[in-house]
């Protein structure tokens, strides 16, 4: 292999029913797609069995790979299940109660059994020692040692893997908790310790203490799923870099994932809206709605003007799952997306009330949808869909899958009969409800974000979306749908769209009139340099690396923040006017008015440091203008709603569309890895890269 010019470079999605990987040379363009359904007990296991029979098939060997990329739901799931480490947590004397008193706000009003998400550490691992840091930064009580055997004897007498370090006001000077952390350190060299200055230095000390528990929670665990992974990729000769996706769009190394494992907590749905971004940014389309179905959830992200959009919190494992307040909130940038119960194994039932439901319960890929004939025995969006006629039993996953037609058949037979339809119409109800549910909670996403949906182009993606998406892009009004190449793992694709990139926040509280310039430019530039180093570690040139600054801001009074974005060059006491100018022009985008006579104060500073985008030569053009006639595969009978009956449609086989081609619809469109729908009133068009262009009929 050493003698072949090649420069091979992997991406890994792990998600909760499949792992998909995507191989590409960056040299020639060629690339190699796999899937399979997830390892629950090891998923590292199902990852190298993966790359093995990827690399079987294109005859190259792990060492040939410079490259790896690598999300996973490990983190998400840990939260969601509770099976990380066993976590203690030291605080400021008389602050042991913060993860309960959160904020005092019921995100339900009418619901007197409400249920609050629990504490990752619950009181009984909490510990308090007298320190005080103020506000403004000095100290007013230092950490005495004589307090460091009664916390070593607490850790030792409760078994305790992880520590998390959370001190009052610790975000203005970190003395006090680095102080702890070292007498720890001298004393349990192993122990896993999580300290807020390090994780989350900013105000609010119930998100704060909430993000660096978490952290330290997943930590242990985080740290041997990747240490395994590692070990077993170097046995199979693997000497390249292996990057871990963050929640924000970027990588970052193997010892910072390790450090900050809260950071990767949402890596695998980052990297679909970083591909839907790659597959527009040749045409003119600049406000898009990514959409990845799989087979346990649904992504929806917005991009704006051609940027993907962020938010510097959210909320992990919600007891409702639409219920703002009812989950974990975590500090930190993420790409602003809302991810919904809706997926290929969402299972179907009657509830009490005779109503037909779907979701969020799931059937995963263990025992997975009834027609997978692994155990299944409940109903599900995927069973719908092969009643439907949508999935061709002999050519899921490529035949890799064999679908039972007639065991699906036999499980809507129930919910058939108490609702007194045909089991035809059982499955289309479940097709329609599960996306009623998705498009109603991308209109929600989307309006409380002052944005309509009617003006974006949908891009879909993952291995159900293509099937839901026609029919999902109707009901919210959208016309324009784009379905890419390799749909069916796009998010594994994503990774490879992703640049190094690593945040850094501080909270330096003051009105813009009176801004300490001196005291802001040694924080940018403290930040700054911690960028530097650890973009300068994981091999990035110093020229190409770059800065972006944003600062959290607003009126004096106001009790949350509006992000904006600020030029370096603004960050001088001459400038001050210039600097309200920017908050004002984004306050007036967000809330259509601005106050003249409220003065204005930044809360925190943001710096996002990274490397230059990768650029990605991915060889999926064929320019010949003809339409391939050989493309189609044959008919099969599939239910359209318009027509309230089963049509004869036409089945084309993807890999033989060319640039140029333009049929109407029905249609239903095969590629190995994932089924696209196309309705009656739709008209289809291949572009020059291979998108599948879908004009909807609105109305």
């Amino acid at each position: 292999m050493s003698e072949k010019k090649i420069l091979l470079k992997l991406g890994v999605d792990i998600g909760g029913t499949f792992t998909d990987v995507f191989l590409t040379d960056e040299i020639s363009g060629r690339y190699w797609i796999g899937k399979k359904l997830t390892t629950h007990k090891d998923p590292s296991s199902g990852v190298i069995g993966l790359i093995k029979e990827l690399l079987k098939k294109t005859g190259y060997e792990l060492s040939d790979i410079f490259q790896i990329i690598h999300g996973t739901t490990l983190i998400s799931n840990a939260i969601i299940e509770r099976k990380g480490a066993k976590t203690a947590l030291i605080v400021t004397e008389g602050f042991k109660d913060i993860l309960e008193i959160a904020r005092e706000l019921r995100f339900e009003m009418d619901d007197l059994y409400i249920e609050k998400p629990s504490p990752l550490v619950p009181r009984s691992l909490r510990i308090s020692i007298n320190e005080r840091i103020l506000s403004n930064g000095s100290v007013y009580i230092k950490p005495e040692r004589k307090d460091l055997n009664k916390i070593i004897n607490f850790i030792k007498q409760n078994e305790i893997c992880s520590v998390a370090l959370c001190f009052l006001h610790s975000y203005s000077n970190s003395i006090n908790e680095e102080t702890v952390a070292g007498w720890l350190k001298e004393r349990i060299p192993d122990l896993n310790l999580s300290m807020s200055c390090k994780v989350s230095p900013q105000i609010r000390e119930f998100e704060r203490m909430s993000t660096t528990v978490a952290n330290a929670y997943v930590q242990p665990l985080t740290e041997k799923y990747l240490k395994n992974l590692e070990d077993k990729l170097k046995k199979l000769n693997f000497d390249g870099r292996l990057y871990l996706m963050l929640s924000n769009g970027g990588i970052c190394t193997l010892n910072f994932a390790t450090k900050y494992p809260i950071k990767i907590l949402e890596s695998g749905p980052a990297a679909g809206a970083l591909a839907a971004k790659y597959h527009i940014s040749k045409f003119s389309r600049k406000n898009v709605l990514s959409f990845d179905m799989g087979g346990t959830t649904a992504k929806i992200c917005l991009i704006n003007n051609g940027q993907i959009m962020t938010s510097n919190e959210f909320e992990a494992a919600r007891e409702y799952r639409f219920k703002k307040g009812s989950g974990i909130p975590i500090l930190g940038r993420v790409v602003d997306m809302i991810e919904i119960g809706a997926g290929g194994g969402s299972i179907a039932r009657i509830d009490e009330l005779g109503l037909l439901k779907v979701g969020p319960e799931s059937s995963g890929s263990s025992p997975g949808p009834v027609c997978y004939g692994n155990g299944g025995t409940e109903p599900t969006v995927t069973d719908a869909d092969l009643i439907l006629g949508y999935l061709n039993p002999d050519f899921y996953l490529g035949g890799k899958i064999k679908l039972d037609f007639e065991a699906a058949k036999k499980t809507f037979v129930d919910i058939s009969q108490k609702l007194n339809i045909s089991i035809s119409e059982a499955a289309w109800g479940v097709h329609e409800i599960v996306n009623e549910n998705m498009a109603n909670a991308a209109k929600i996403h989307a309006t409380e974000r002052g944005k309509d949906v009617r003006s974006f182009t949908m891009v879909a993606f993952g291995g159900a979306g293509p099937v839901h998406s026609y029919k999902l892009s109707q009901l919210m009004g959208i016309s324009n749908l784009v379905i890419p190449p390799f749909a069916g793992v796009n998010s594994a694709f994503g990774f490879l769209c992703a640049p190094l990139c690593f945040d850094f926040v501080n909270t330096y509280r003051c009105d813009i009139k009176n801004i300490n310039w001196e005291k802001t430019k040694k924080i940018l530039n403290k930040m700054k340099q911690n960028g530097l180093k650890i973009l300068l570690e994981a091999g990035i040139k110093k020229k190409d690396t770059k800065y972006e600054l944003n600062c959290d801001m607003r009126y004096v009074g106001q009790s949350h923040e509006i992000n904006v974005k600020i030029p370096f060059s603004v960050i001088d006491k001459k400038n001050n006017e210039k600097f309200k100018k920017y908050f004002e022009k984004e306050y007036l985008r967000q809330f259509s008015k601005i106050s003249y006579n409220m003065s204005i104060e930044v809360l925190n500073w943001r710096i996002i440091a990274s490397s230059n985008n990768p650029s990605l030569k991915i060889d999926s053009l064929n320019k010949t203008g003809k339409i391939n006639n050989s493309s189609l595969k044959g008919y099969r009978k599939a239910y359209f709603r318009e027509n309230k009956k089963y049509l004869n449609t036409p089945v084309y086989d993807r890999y033989k569309l060319s640039y140029g081609t333009k049929f109407k619809g029905p249609a239903i469109i095969e590629e190995h890895e994932s089924t696209t729908v196309i309705g009656p009133k739709s008209i289809l068009n291949v572009d020059s890269s291979l998108n599948l262009n879908i004009k909807n009929k609105i109305g």
